[in-house]
């Protein structure tokens, strides 16, 4: 059975209990949103690791993206950034691999994976073979391969149809297509003529990730690329069928959840979560970003993390990171560290939003360690502690009990002074009254 099968059935399996446990909350509320889809637990059968949940009620998840392409194909230097990305808090990695030995890439990957991973299949088969020479034999072959080698979850761009492509262009956009799964298949389509086959044969594409308990992440192949672009028709109508698809795939026993958007203005944030979830029936959603604008190559963390805070903060559950090198190149191991503290920054501010009991915990204990000025709290609470420790102690202040910044003027300093004083004089005036 797979996790939702199980949950429909009333079976709270051990992933839902160790979930629960991690949240905080009880293992019936768990069980009871994976019956529904509301929530997913990504862990195929041949993948040992923690479980770690991802939908309503809980904290938002963040993803970090790593893999080798065919122009820098190092595994050595893929296997640093699992580390770092899962040193800083990642609770996935999804391996985008292109190029050659991509099954050995992948397994070295997952044998030292600690948590969830995923992966994009059209990039094994396009690396493999000519994307013309794509059939759907070939397609479910790479699935199944993937899912018995024990990827967690894959992105699977099934809305990319004749019909979604045809409402794309039939409308302008300032950058088309930007998803590679979604160019690829668009590309096929329109040179043949015949229809997706992820859309055509969905029905043995979940048949193959039941059989694994894969999740199954309905790509946004038609994602805007340009804030200018965010909410058009061309997206709108491959959502319409990501609804239908995840309706399907829950019936099937495979547990779904739905990408979103990396592109969108602040205003139109909050809209797109609530569209997604009303079309999808509340499934988890998975957005990359969404970044705020676009002339700021170099710095899309930023832009990343603006939009990933409102996103979360409006019902987002997966955001997925976005390094200093978006746009521009593979990111090293200092992007990856930075594009997952980012993502947390944005993931916890929106937890607080949400009422994510954990989350208002953690940072209620950090602000109670700087009121006592305790430095060794402040950098156990912080989510780089490492960094905030090497900051203070670089500083001028380093022996100091205060930082640099205010010195001995500092307010934490005077006001907490001002409380003594004030409980030393109350205590001393009701014992002259006693």
């Amino acid at each position: 059975m797979t996790q939702i099968e199980a949950a429909r059935k009333g079976t709270i399996t051990r992933e839902m209990t160790e979930v629960a446990e991690d949240e905080g909350l009880a293992a019936e509320e768990i069980r009871a949103l994976v019956a529904t889809g509301e929530v997913v637990i990504p862990h195929n059968r041949h993948h040992e690791f923690r479980a770690i949940g991802i939908g309503k009620n809980l904290r938002t998840k963040v993803n970090a993206n790593l893999g080798a392409s065919n122009f820098h194909q190092l595994l050595g230097e893929e296997i640093e950034k699992l580390y770092t990305a899962v040193r800083y808090g990642a609770d996935s990695v999804m391996d985008l691999s292109t190029g050659t030995d991509l099954d050995k890439i992948r397994g070295e990957i997952l044998s030292r994976c600690p948590v969830i991973l995923g992966t994009v299949p059209i990039y094994q088969l396009a690396s493999e073979r000519s994307i013309m020479d794509m059939d759907a034999a070939f397609f479910l072959e790479v699935i199944e391969r993937q899912a018995r080698q024990g990827v967690d979850y894959m992105t699977l761009h099934c809305g990319v149809t004749r019909d979604s492509v045809k409402v794309l262009r039939a409308h302008q956009r300032i950058e088309g297509i930007v998803s590679r799964g979604g160019a690829l298949l668009a590309s096929w389509i329109e040179r043949t003529g015949n229809e997706n086959p992820l859309y055509q044969h969905y029905d043995e594409v979940c048949a193959i990730l039941r059989e694994h308990d894969v999740t199954i992440s309905l790509g946004d192949g038609l994602r805007p690329g340009a804030t200018g672009d965010a909410t058009d028709r061309g997206q709108l109508a491959e959502l319409l069928v990501l609804g239908e698809l995840t309706d399907r795939a829950r019936a099937s026993g495979v547990q779904v959840m739905i990408e979103g958007p990396g592109h969108v203005p602040l205003d139109q944030i909050e809209a797109n979560v609530q569209l997604e979830k009303r079309v999808c029936s509340g499934a988890p959603f998975y957005v990359l970003g969404p970044l705020t604008c676009d002339v700021a190559p170099g710095y899309d963390h930023i832009t990343g993390a603006i939009g990933g805070a409102i996103a979360s903060a409006a019902g987002t559950d997966f955001l997925c990171y976005v390094t200093p090198a978006e746009h521009l190149r593979l990111p090293d191991m200092d992007d990856v560290r930075e594009g997952v503290i980012a993502t947390r920054i944005a993931a916890h501010s929106g937890d607080l939003v949400k009422g994510v009991r954990a989350a208002k915990v953690w940072n209620d204990e950090m602000s109670r360690y700087r009121k006592a000025l305790n430095w060794e709290g402040m950098y156990a609470m912080a989510m780089d502690p490492d960094k905030a420790r090497r900051y203070k102690e670089e500083s001028e202040a380093a022996g100091s009990n205060v930082c640099s910044m205010c010195g001995s003027l500092c307010s934490i300093n005077v006001d907490n002074a001002a409380i003594k004083f004030t409980r030393k004089r109350a205590v001393a005036e009701a014992a002259a009254h006693a």
